[in-house]
């Protein structure tokens, strides 16, 4: 099941989205650090589920995308069920950054829905903040920091802005802040090495595989430019895998 995006500042958010075994970290886990998800473990034959699924799926469309459903067919994804340890269906959860913040099992009418959605809607101060960065700009990035001096979005922001501006030192400052992610570990290694360490990328990675054993720098810039790469570049993985036969 799918429907139409939901039109928020900045982006596109469809606020009902079907999510399988696969897809279930990237739209459920990755997606909750800046939109809570609301999932919703059904299945075709259950009774209770249909009743539950209309409701959820009105009352998450009313929060003009703050809020994703995730609807997870119980029958067709195992794993899933599993990591949830699903003793019975519908099964719903509350997830937000990372982490399951809430949840309730069995059909609910709309009040308890409503009552249950609104406690993930963010505050008013993290619209604000949510404003701020999505401004995107220094002042405005300082002044989300001011509020919420932990928040990661704004942090990694303004030290790419620090990064475009030369002051790397700074960005590297700035990020030692907060907890370290792959988002922080992205930019500090953009940081040290620059934008130009993916030009003639192979090249440089063969000249610092040779000198990675006895060399921290080198191993740090390898390791950095890998970061770059990401893990999605094919390359990423056989050159990791050269290091760590190299080091061991």
């Amino acid at each position: 099941m799918s429907a139409e995006a939901t039109s928020v500042p900045g982006r596109s958010v469809p606020p009902v989205i079907d999510v399988t075994d696969a897809t279930f970290d990237r739209d459920v886990i990755q997606a909750s650090n800046t939109t809570p998800v609301v999932v919703d473990l059904w299945a075709p034959w259950c009774g209770p589920c249909r009743q539950l699924g209309p409701i959820l799926e009105h009352v998450v469309g009313g929060t003009d995308g703050k809020v994703v459903l995730a609807k997870v067919n119980v029958d067709e994804n195992p794993e899933v069920s599993a990591a949830f340890r699903v003793q019975g269906i519908p099964a719903v959860y509350a997830v937000a950054g990372g982490k399951v913040v809430d949840g309730f099992v069995g059909a609910q009418g709309q009040p308890a829905v409503e009552a249950f959605v609104a406690r993930l809607l963010p505050s008013q101060e993290e619209d604000e903040v949510a404003a701020l960065v999505a401004a995107g700009d220094e002042a405005s990035l300082h002044k989300a920091l001011e509020i919420d001096v932990g928040h990661e979005g704004a942090t990694v922001a303004l030290a790419e802005l620090l990064i475009e501006r030369g002051d790397a030192k700074g960005a590297l400052a700035l990020l030692e802040r907060i907890p370290e992610s792959a988002e922080t570990r992205r930019v500090a290694a953009l940081a040290r090495t620059g934008e130009e360490a993916l030009d003639d990328v192979d090249a440089r990675l063969e000249g610092l595989l040779a000198r990675v054993k006895d060399d921290e720098a080198a191993r740090r810039e390898f390791l950095d430019v890998l970061e770059l790469l990401g893990p999605d570049d094919p390359r990423t993985a056989g050159y990791r895998k050269a290091l760590t036969s190299l080091l061991f």
